[in-house]
């Protein structure tokens, strides 16, 4: 069974890096990876070359039958795959709802990788938890870099410099994450959830944890925010404004699956920052937490400066793509049996994965 490796169009990462291919091919699998494929992520073609096949695009895309990428593939590269191939991706099913039935109609199967159950059975395999670590620890390094004060206590001949004040919107583990990194450079660091569940990690990293009673839980949400009534959005607003008032770096990073992101942020809040903080939105993908955030752009309203990127492990593509790659291969071992697929769809990980329906034949 061939399994293709492909070059990512507007993406420095790729899905697979070369010391995962021999354990790739241990699994019975032959090798072939796109020509330059992990160049960005500053792996070369020769360090591809020793267990797999270095082709052309056209090439890994006409002989796969298992195709791996980050991003789906595009109308034109479906139309040189063979009906019958597994094609992963992740293909946010959640916010393109007819995704599942054109690959099926095409003659497809598909698993989205952000579709695996975030449970501590499929986490070695969280591509979305590996990579909102890393969104949350670059996104505390854009805020440094563009802050222009400094983030720890400075007690120096020339006076002394208070601390920088940082104020986390959610808690999951891009936030987590953003306060950890914060902590390390001497930052103060607030952070809101509603999950009261998340109290206990936020102090655990030396942060003070907002609370506003009367928050929605849900725990089957995979680690996405829950829709709140009006009545708490409303206490929630008041809390984060004034706590705005007083940060020199906000980082938001709440997103409910499948819908647009919770504006936790209103413009009138962001006119209320001190001139020269810096909000970081990496929900800025679905709307963003902030009401001017601007998606894949760094704006100054007010005199703060908004960078909306949900992309930021882009900006870290060569150890963002070990991890990517190393939770593809824990992913792939759950259905790849000596070169053959073994798709049981009992398995609570394929069954969540699979987004296309799945060949009876193949039905274990």
């Amino acid at each position: 069974m061939k399994f293709g490796i492909l070059k990512e169009y507007d993406d420095q990462r790729v899905a697979i890096v070369p010391e995962i291919v021999p354990k790739l091919k241990q699994l019975g699998l032959e090798i072939l990876v796109e020509t330059q494929a992990g160049a960005t992520a500053l792996f070369s073609d020769k360090l591809y070359q020793e267990h797999a096949s270095v082709v052309s695009r056209q090439e890994v895309l006409s002989q796969s039958d298992m195709l791996i990428s980050i991003h789906p593939l595009s109308d034109a590269d479906l139309q040189q795959v063979r009906k019958g191939v597994l094609l992963i991706s992740q293909f946010a099913p959640f916010a393109s709802p007819g995704v599942a039935e054109t690959l099926h109609g095409k003659g497809f199967q598909a698993f989205s990788l952000d579709m695996i159950p975030r449970t501590t059975l499929a986490q070695s395999m969280d591509v979305l938890s590996s990579m909102a670590g890393i969104a949350g620890y670059k996104a505390v390094l854009e805020a440094a870099r563009l802050l222009p004060r400094y983030f720890p206590m400075m007690i120096t001949a020339a006076g002394t410099i208070r601390p920088a004040k940082v104020l986390i919107l959610g808690a999951g583990v891009a936030g987590l994450q953003a306060i950890a990194t914060a902590r390390r450079l001497g930052a103060q660091v607030e952070a809101f959830d509603t999950r009261r569940a998340a109290k206990e990690e936020v102090e655990s990293l030396g942060a003070k944890f907002v609370e506003v009673e009367g928050a929605v839980e849900d725990t089957a949400a995979g680690g996405y925010a829950v829709a709140q009534s009006d009545e708490f959005l409303a206490r929630q607003r008041a809390e984060v404004q004034a706590r705005a008032a007083k940060a020199d770096v906000i980082i938001t990073t709440a997103q409910v699956r499948g819908t647009k992101a919770p504006i936790l942020l209103p413009k009138e809040t962001v006119s209320h920052m001190k001139p020269g903080s810096v909000v970081v939105d990496l929900a800025a993908s679905t709307g963003g937490n902030c009401e001017l955030t601007q998606d894949n752009a760094v704006i100054q309203a007010h005199q703060v400066t908004i960078i909306g990127n949900s992309y930021l492990a882009n900006l870290m593509p060569q150890d963002a793509s070990v991890m990517y790659a190393n939770n593809v291969l824990n992913f792939i071992k759950t259905f790849v049996k000596e070169g053959k697929l073994n798709l049981d769809m009992n398995n609570e990980i394929i069954r969540g994965a699979m987004i296309t329906p799945i060949p009876e034949t193949q039905n274990a």
